[in-house]
C-alpha cells in the first residue's frame, strides 16, 4: 500500500533552478509545472525564424525603415508567464505597452508571437504552449510549419484560438497582426 501511495504522489513541479540547471545547448521551457527540454532549432527551422524576423522587422520593428513601426520584436525571447517559462521563436510587444526589462525575461506577455513548428516540438508547441498563451490574452499566434510550408493565423476570441486563416506556398499575405505590408511567404522555406 505505501508503494502504490508514493506512485500516486504527484510528481515535484520543476522550478525555475531546473531549468537553469540545463545545458545550454538545449532550449529550456516549464509548461503546467513540467521540464520541457528540446535542441536548438535545425536549420530549416532557423531560417523560417530569421526569415520571418527579417520581414516584419525594418517594417514593424522599434527603428521602422520603411512602415508604421510600432513594435518590439524579438528572436527566442524567455518569457514568465505565472509558473510557466516560455520561449517563443519570435515574439512582439506593441512599443506603447511594454518596457525592456532588467532581468534576462519578459514577465509581460506579448502581443503577437510565432512558434516554428518542428518535429521535436509540434505538440508542445500546439498543445500546450497555446493553452498558456491563450490564458496570459495573447492576441495573435502564428504556427510556421517549414516541412509543409505553412503559416496558420490564430487569433484570440473569447479566450478560444480562432483561425483566422492558412496561409503558405508561394502566397504574398497580409496577416493580423501586421497587415500593412505584404508578406512573401517564399523567403521562409528553406529550399
Amino acid at each position: 500500500m505505501l508503494t502504490r501511495m508514493a506512485e500516486n504522489q504527484a510528481k515535484p513541479r520543476a522550478t525555475y533552478q531546473d531549468l537553469l540547471a540545463v545545458d545550454d545547448r538545449l532550449v529550456a521551457e516549464i509548461v503546467d509545472g513540467e521540464l520541457f527540454t528540446s535542441p536548438r532549432p535545425a536549420p530549416r527551422h532557423a531560417v523560417s525564424t530569421v526569415e520571418l524576423a527579417t520581414l516584419l522587422v525594418p517594417v514593424y520593428g522599434a527603428r521602422h525603415r520603411r512602415g508604421p513601426g510600432g513594435w518590439l520584436i524579438l528572436i527566442e525571447p524567455e518569457i514568465h508567464l505565472g509558473e510557466d517559462i516560455v520561449v517563443p521563436d519570435l515574439a512582439g510587444w506593441r512599443q506603447s505597452d511594454v518596457t525592456l526589462p532588467r532581468e534576462a525575461y519578459f514577465s509581460k506577455a506579448p502581443d503577437w508571437l510565432c512558434e516554428v513548428l518542428s518535429p521535436s516540438t509540434r505538440r508542445l508547441d500546439r498543445l500546450k504552449k497555446l493553452r498558456v498563451y491563450a490564458r496570459e490574452g495573447v492576441a495573435h499566434v502564428w504556427l510556421v510549419d517549414p516541412d509543409d510550408r505553412s503559416v496558420e493565423v490564430l487569433r484570440l476570441e473569447a479566450g478560444q484560438w480562432v483561425v483566422a486563416t492558412i496561409v503558405g506556398g508561394d502566397d504574398r499575405v497580409r496577416p493580423d497582426p501586421f497587415a500593412e505590408v505584404d508578406l512573401d511567404l517564399t523567403t521562409l522555406w528553406a529550399d
